[in-house]
This record gives structure tokens, sequence and C-alpha cells, in this order.
């Protein structure tokens, strides 16, 4: 089908899925769902070899006509949303409805609509004013997302810092395209390296798309973003939005020459990201933002792949540096798919039991076994266990990591310390999330609401149960999906056209279906043992206690705080105690609070001082006239007495 007719049918579905946002919620969900299924079909086209589609309009918008264009590399992100948007459609359906929310739900779908929307053209355009113009409007929408639910006072200081943040992400990019206009003479927006002298401003777009990624250390606003959002808008902001900023930097990275150092300096922000942001995690005990830290881990892994190939075409392009940034992009599909499961996991949790603080949870398996799998499936993903999607990207990484310590020189010993430090993420990511899985799901419950919990609806399932499709099929069947991935990286360079694919992505694919057929005989023998009365039930050891209680289980913040203590040094963990007085004490507590080190510590101080400045430079304007011309002769006097310094030299 021709891709015009495609877009024109995609972009009339979602038009009418923000004009039905707040009277119909049935047509609004078939209208979206029409809509990204359209651009779906269009982006796959593309992808499985189809030409590339370029449009120009015949008519102005700010002053420049539209330009549109789907390659392989927009069309790579474009399934993303498209997936994620689509599962979020029908997960909000159920998950926000309008009978619990009647005002806030219509709002929410309008403004979900418009997300799409102008997510979409953030990834077609071809004009620096028009991407702006998209940026700016999907980062309010998203703003009015977080604060649907705007009675909330922590709701509406995550609304503030999200948008802050983003308006100083925004304000880096508009002095990036309104510099690459002023050098290049025209706002159009192709592939640039030619121009040496633009190579400076991709510090600008690292700073821009970087603090729209949640990198780290410029993830201050993310995980209090992540966690108030109600959870449809938490997962398609962890899985698609943060991407956008991946998606500048692989754009023009592609497109513009790079300063010297470049890749270095992304691969050691994505080493940071990654160790710090799961280190981060492990110190959580609200469960949304534990997934919030762990999108800053995951970016860190995308940065890594990045950095690398940055390195190796700097370098003659070797192979590990296509191996490198194959990994990283098909870890942008991998992230996205298997984070929106675990934030609607999440949500389901949230929906019954009330509350997101894993230490008043436990037990849940027996009451929400779909919710409990899924999540468990999208916690072996992001681990990068085998047989899951998220082990396939990250081995493409390793393969690049260890082919580059064959290479003589830094790139060598700069990728031993790089696939060291990934292997360290992953480690604790896996006690991340056994942590998260047994305070969550195991045990016995620790709150009235946990024990009364049941499951989450049909549509609230069958969203997740996509997502958990995809995570297995990209598992089980890699080489299916390396085509995808070589076209985009063909667009960022061309040099690498025509490459094949690597023998060792087959095996993986057998291996992995293997691996998965063991898992469910196994599963299966079990579960006929269990059916059969083969098994006995009996209580967990207990250290000879005839009565244990919830309150004898592990918590969130025990569980993991022999590891936190590595990482205390960053983390800066507050603890507040109440010790017991005597043999027999009437009560004692201990709980453990890390806060956000970087937003806390840093960020806020130096905004304190600048507040003071600023309110000390407005106590002079007071409107007396004698006390500005003494401001006068004061500034008269001191540029005289530099000149006559100058002068004297």
């Amino acid at each position: 089908m021709n891709p015009a007719a495609l877009f024109l049918f995609a972009a009339t579905g979602m038009f009418f899925s923000i004009l039905a946002g707040r009277v119909a919620p049935r047509l609004w969900l078939a209208a979206t769902l029409a809509g990204v299924t359209a651009a779906l079909v269009a982006a796959v086209s593309v992808l499985t070899g189809g030409a590339d589609w370029e449009w120009r309009s015949r008519f102005l918008l700010g002053g420049e006509p539209l330009h549109l264009r789907l390659d392989s590399l927009s069309a790579f992100f474009l399934v993303l949303l498209c997936v994620v948007g689509g599962a979020g459609s029908v997960y909000a359906r159920e998950y926000w409805p309008d009978t619990a929310h009647p005002r806030s739900a219509r709002t929410g779908r309008v403004w979900w609509s418009v997300m799409l929307f102008s997510l979409g053209f953030v990834l077609l355009t071809s004009n620096g004013l028009h991407f702006l113009i998209a940026w700016e409007l999907f980062t309010l929408s998203a703003y009015f997302l977080i604060t649907v639910n705007r009675q909330r006072r922590e709701v509406r200081a995550a609304g503030w810092l999200y948008i802050g943040a983003s308006h100083a992400a925004t304000l880096a990019l508009f002095a990036f395209f309104t510099m690459l206009a002023a050098r290049t003479g025209s706002w159009e927006l192709g592939p640039m390296r030619e121009h040496a002298e633009l190579a400076p401003l991709f510090w600008l777009a690292l700073f821009g798309f970087g603090l729209k990624a949640g990198l780290f250390p410029l993830h201050i606003w993310l995980p209090s973003a992540h966690a108030n959002a109600p959870s449809h808008v938490s997962a398609i902001l962890s899985g698609v939005t943060i991407k956008m900023g991946i998606y500048g930097l692989v754009r023009f990275s592609g497109w513009l020459p790079l300063p010297d150092g470049a890749g270095w300096v992304v691969a050691i922000l994505g080493v940071s990201s990654a160790v710090l942001g799961v280190a981060f995690a492990l110190g959580q005990h609200d469960l949304k933002r534990l997934l919030a830290y762990h999108s800053v881990e995951n970016i860190g892994i995308i940065l890594i792949g990045l950095g690398f190939a940055l390195v190796a075409v700097q370098h003659g392009n070797p192979v590990w540096g296509r191996l490198a940034l194959a990994g990283a992009l098909l870890h942008v599909w991998n992230h996205g798919l298997f984070k929106a499961l675990l934030f609607f996991g999440a949500g389901s949790v949230l929906h019954v039991t009330g509350t997101r603080e894993m230490s008043q949870l436990g037990g849940l398996w027996r009451a929400m076994p779909w919710t409990a799998s899924l999540f468990a499936l999208g916690a072996v993903a992001i681990s990068g266990l085998p047989p899951l999607n998220g082990f396939v990207s990250e081995w493409l990484v390793y393969l690049g990591l260890f082919d580059a310590t064959l290479s003589h020189g830094p790139s060598a010993w700069m990728a031993i310390a790089a696939a060291i430090l990934l292997g360290l993420t992953g480690a604790l990511a896996l006690a991340c999330f056994t942590k998260v899985c047994g305070v969550v799901f195991l045990g016995a419950p620790r709150s009235a609401a946990a024990a009364h919990a049941h499951e989450s609806g049909p549509a609230m399932r069958g969203a997740m149960l996509v997502l958990g499709a995809a995570c297995v099929a990209i598992g089980l069947a890699p080489v299916v999906f390396w085509p995808a991935v070589m076209r985009a990286m063909n667009v960022w360079n061309p040099v690498w056209a025509g490459a094949e694919t690597p023998v060792a992505l087959a095996s993986l694919g057998y291996f992995h279906v293997a691996l998965a057929v063991i898992a469910l005989v196994l599963a299966g023998w079990l579960w006929r043992r269990v059916r059969r009365g083969g098994l006995t039930r009996a209580l967990t050891w207990d250290c000879a206690y005839a009565l244990p209680t919830a309150r004898m289980q592990y918590t969130a913040g025990s569980f993991a705080g022999i590891i936190t203590e590595w990482f205390a040094w960053i983390l800066r963990p507050e603890r507040h105690q109440e010790l017991p007085e005597n043999f027999f004490p009437a009560k004692a507590r201990q709980s453990e609070h890390t806060p956000e080190t970087v937003l806390e510590k840093i960020v806020e101080p130096a905004a304190g001082l600048v507040m003071r400045v600023s309110a000390l430079v407005r106590s002079l304007q007071h409107g007396r006239l004698q006390a500005y011309l003494l401001y006068l002769l004061i500034g008269v006097a001191a540029l005289s007495l530099l000149v006559l310094l100058g002068g004297g030299q």
C-alpha cells in the first residue's frame, strides 16, 4: 500500500481520536488503534525493503514548507511508538476509566492522542523549525499527562520538575537548530558531514537530547515523573519518549561531523548511567521509582553501544563498531517493550492495592497470577537473561566490546572496562528484580490491601500479553529482526551497507528455542506434580518461631542492604531509627530513604544560591531615583578605572 495513503489514514485516525477523546471513549480507542496500525504498516514496509517515503507540502508552516521523510532509521523508532502506543491505549481504557476518573480520563485521552501524533511528527520531519515545534508539543502533552491527577502535591512537583528540565533541553536544541540553520543557510535537515565547522554543535545536541533521554546526571526529572504519572503514561514515557533523545543523538551523530573525543564522552556517560542507574534502583522502595531508575540504566547500555560505534567511525569503521551499534539499536526496541510491560505490571498492582510501596505488598502471585507471571517475564528480559530479548541486544553489545579488546590502543582498554562494568550492571539488575519479585509477589501479604488483591481486567492483561509476546519473539528469533536493525544502521553509516547477518545470531536463536522448550517441559512436570499432590505444603524455615508473621519477611530495604552499602558514597542513604530501650520494648523501628542525590544535594543547593542572588539583585530595584543615579556613577567610575589601568599597561 502507498505510504502516503497510509500516513494520510494515520493522521486522520489521530485527528479523530483527539476529537473523540472527551466524548466517546470507544470511538477514541478505535481511531487511535486505526492510526497507529496504519503508521506501523508504513514503517514495517520501509524496514522490510520498501523505498523511503518523502513528501513536501505546497503550503507553509511558520514560513517553511512541511518536509516529511520516512527512512529506515525513523521507521525503526516509529515501530516502537506504534506498538507501545497502541498497547498503552488499550491498557488506559481500563486502567484509567471514566467511572473512576470522570474528568481526568477525558482530558488524558486527548493529551495521549496529541502526544502520539507529535512524537510521530518528530520522527518524520526533516525541517529544524518543525522539529522544534513538534518537540515542544510532545513535551507539553507529556506534562499534562504526568499531572493528570494534579490534586496530589507530589504530582504537581513532579510535573514542574519535568517541564523545567524539558525546557532546559529545548533551549539547548533551539540554540542547536538555529546555529545549524544560520551556518547552512536553511532549516532543512540532512547529511552535513562535509561542513567541518558544525562539529562543535554536537555538544549542544548531546546536552539537549541527553537531558530528554535521562542519562546520568541529567536524569533529575525522570524518577519523579515516571513514578507519579499514571502507569500507562509511565510506560510510554520510559518506553518511547526518552527514546526520542536517543533518536536525536543517533540521527544527528550520523548527519553531522563529530568533534574529537565525542565517542569516548558518549561511551563514558553510558557506562556511568548504566552502573549508577541500577545502583539507585536497588536503593528504592517505591516500585515505580525503582523501574524509573532502570530506565537510566538501560539508556546507559544504549549509549555504550552508540559511543563505541562513534569511536569505530573515527578509527576506520572496524566491524566491532557495527556490532555495538546493532546492539544499541535493538536495545531501543527491547527496552521499550519490556519496560512498558513492567510499568503495566506495576500499574496492575497499584490498580488493585492502591500502593506503590513494596514493603506494603507481598503474596500477590496467588491472587494475580497473570500479572505476576508477565512481570516476571519482563524482569527476566530486563536482567539480560536468555532466552528473552534483553539478552540478545546486550549480547551484541558484548560482541562489539569483546572484538574491540583485540584492537590496539585506547579502544581495547576502554572496551575491557566497559565490558566488566556492563557485566556488573547485569548482575545488579538481576539482584534488583529478584528483590522486586520476591518482596511484591512472593511470601505473605504485608497489608490488608495486598491480602484482598485480585487480578486485573482483560484489557490490561491483553496489553501486557502483546508486549510479553514481542519480548519472547525477539528472544527466540533474533535473526528475523536483524534486517530491520541493519537497514536502520545503514542509514546512520552508509559505509556499513550490505553487512551480513552475524552467523552466531542464528545459533543464538536455536539455543534460545531449545532453552525455552526445556523450561516449558520442566514447568509442566512441576505443575503436574503439584496438581497430583506430589508436593506437601509447609511453613518456610522460620528460625524456630511457632507463629511466623509477615513482619518477619525481608523488606525492600533489608534485601538489598548489603549491595546498597557498596554505593553509599553516591546514594547517601538516610536512616531513621528508634532503638529498643529495654528487654521488652514497646516499640522499635528502623527505616531507610535513598534521596535523589543529584537533585537534592547538587541541583537544589545551586538553585537556592541562584534564587538568593536574584533576591539580592531585586532588592536593589526599589524605585528610588537617587539610588539609580548612584549605581550609574559607580558604573562609570569602574569603567573609567578599567580604561586608565588598561592605558597604563
